[in-house]
């Protein structure tokens, strides 16, 4: 495989149980996680203290480095005044997190957009705080990563890219989540195009139209292999980061303002082990017929 990407994943996708989480991840030959949910606990709710106890020493012992902190940061109602004054909180621990687990990257969001409005009319606003948690991670020398999401502000690409090039910040970069850009009804092609010069970091995620239902990568309308070439031929450098969501599971709740269950109609027979292992063997099947085919 390309020396230059490396394979990652949110592993709370596989249990809960943080140590299933290593143990699964460990068993695959995987190096790297995505810190989301630790023991059923997000990490927007631990202390540095409590990682630096409980959790550093168990990624040490089995060798396991963290690429990105799964933050629930951005997601709160764009006009909520408190929540964000919160949010900004929570973003200062998680940098201190960050700088601990030797992790250049937290993922955030771009607000949620109350419903009914047009989202273009907080176009302001959204800069402006982003901006602000921008300054945040600049003290901490961390990369803030805006992951493209249904249901907030950079939920398509014209908006991704208003934001990327407006806060205009080294501390603020683009990720490119192939499922949440299908399930917003985006061309991903046009997607990449528009965004590929702020993107850094990449989520292996696929789906369809129909029911917007998640699927493994490759067999979705995400156009996964095709952009991963152009990608790769580009020059993309760093983490691929597995997050199927072929299953259902306990970090799901927060992540959705509607309900999971329609996300994910079906669980395909899987537990949460079955459904990363079928994506990470899903992927690497594309990333050996992109290097077999020279494309």
């Amino acid at each position: 495989m390309n020396q230059d990407l490396l394979i990652s994943g949110f592993s709370d996708e596989i249990s809960s149980d943080f140590h299933t989480q290593l143990e699964v991840v460990s068993n695959l030959g995987m190096k790297y996680i995505s810190l989301r949910g630790i023991d059923g606990k997000n990490i927007g709710d631990f202390t540095v203290d409590e990682i630096k106890e409980n959790v550093q020493p168990r990624l040490q012992k089995v060798g396991i480095g963290v690429s990105s902190i799964g933050a629930p940061i951005g997601k709160v109602f764009v006009n909520d005044e408190e929540g964000f004054a919160k949010q900004k909180l929570i973003l200062d621990t998680l940098c201190q997190i960050a700088n601990l687990l030797d992790c250049d990257y937290i993922r955030i969001f771009s607000f949620y957009i109350p419903k009914g409005d047009n989202p273009d009319q907080y176009r302001e606003e959204v800069v402006s705080k982003l901006k602000e948690y921008a300054a945040i991670a600049e003290k901490y020398n961390v990369i803030l990563l805006h992951e493209n999401e249904k249901d907030i502000f950079g939920d398509i690409g014209r908006r991704c890219h208003e934001i990327l090039t407006e806060v205009g910040s080294p501390y603020f970069k683009g990720i490119f989540d192939f499922a949440n850009f299908v399930q917003c009804g985006e061309d991903t092609v046009e997607c990449y195009d528009l965004l590929k010069d702020e993107i850094v970091y990449i989520h292996i995620k696929d789906a369809v139209t129909a029911e917007s239902e998640n699927v493994v990568c490759g067999t979705g309308e995400g156009k996964i292999p095709e952009l991963l070439a152009r990608f790769i031929k580009s020059g993309y450098k760093g983490f691929l980061t597995l997050e199927p969501h072929l299953v259902l599971f306990d970090s799901l709740k927060d992540l959705e303002l509607e309900d999971a269950t329609e996300i994910i109609k079906d669980n395909k027979g899987l537990d949460g082990a079955g459904g990363y292992k079928l994506q990470y063997e899903a992927l690497l099947e594309i990333l050996n017929k992109i290097e077999s085919e020279g494309i």
